[in-house]
């Protein structure tokens, strides 16, 4: 059965949402990158209208800096400080827990002021030194298995941060890459990384991505996410990450790959019913 597997059942809280063995699903949306304070305002609003109505649990996730950009002309947010000023004040007007990247361990202090999550992205997932600086923190850290990693491998990234005393962590798989401009999904690997011990996101949206496949930036799939979505769910996901945007088409960043925020609820309302079924 995929209950229970591998999953601590005293679970932990990232804000006010619970996660754990017999915790509900949850939600982490948001755009890609922080385009404006009044853009993130609007999505996290329209997160907790969508959480209140399918009563699902929402963390609202945006980046202050895109480090790992495919072109050096590419938009990389308004940097730390402007930023987590931005996230803090989603925190605070929506009431939504919030996450953001880390790319450097100095960031890693100031970014646990200002947000209830540390995220460590997939290129970064081996770097020592940034995964000790977020679980200092004490903070939750959730960290995206490199595109070039097997599930099994993400046990090595465990064990770095619960040698820093925190066992407050998420794995989150996103694709792992299929020759060229390709990411393919095992969801074999869910119930893989879940009996590592920690409650498993999957990244609907990053999936889908083509990396490099425009030359200067990454091509995508996005009508993708919700076929893949549910099927992470039926595989045992606990968590669903979606990048989502008013307009997509428009986003500075992964715009092939981030959703209509109109889409969210539908998406959330199937999985939920599929996560129901699967966990009896």
């Amino acid at each position: 059965m995929i209950i229970g597997v591998g999953v601590s059942g005293s679970g932990f809280n990232i804000g006010d949402v619970e996660l754990g063995l017999y915790a509900p699903l949850f939600v982490m949306a948001g755009p890609c990158v922080i385009e404006s304070e009044s853009h993130c305002l609007d999505v996290a609003g329209r997160l907790v209208e969508i959480g209140k109505r399918t009563e699902t649990p929402m963390i609202f996730k945006a980046s202050f800096d895109k480090a790992n950009r495919s072109s050096l002309q590419s938009y990389r947010g308004p940097g730390l400080e402007k930023g987590l000023d931005i996230l803090a004040a989603v925190r605070r007007e929506s009431g939504l827990p919030v996450m953001t990247d880390v790319h450097e361990p100095a960031h890693a202090g100031p970014a646990a002021e200002a947000v209830d999550c540390l995220q460590i992205p997939a290129f970064l997932c081996r770097q020592t030194d940034l995964l000790c600086a977020c679980a200092r923190t004490g903070k939750p850290v959730n960290v995206k298995k490199g595109q070039f990693l097997s599930p099994a491998e993400m046990l090595n990234v465990v064990e770095k941060i619960r040698a820093c005393d925190n066992d407050q962590i998420l794995l989150t798989e996103r694709g792992t890459f299929f020759g060229y401009n390709r990411l393919v999904n095992d969801m074999t690997g869910i119930h893989t990384m879940r009996g590592l011990g920690c409650p498993v996101v999957f990244d609907a949206t990053h999936s889908t991505q083509q990396p490099g496949g425009l030359g200067n930036a990454s091509a995508g799939r996005r009508e993708m996410a919700p076929v893949l979505a549910r099927a992470a769910v039926a595989a045992g996901a606990d968590g669903l990450f979606l990048e989502v945007h008013t307009e997509p088409e428009a986003a500075k960043s992964d715009a092939a790959c981030v959703v209509p925020v109109d889409w969210l609820e539908e998406v959330v309302t199937v999985c939920k019913e599929i996560f129901r079924i699967v966990r009896g």
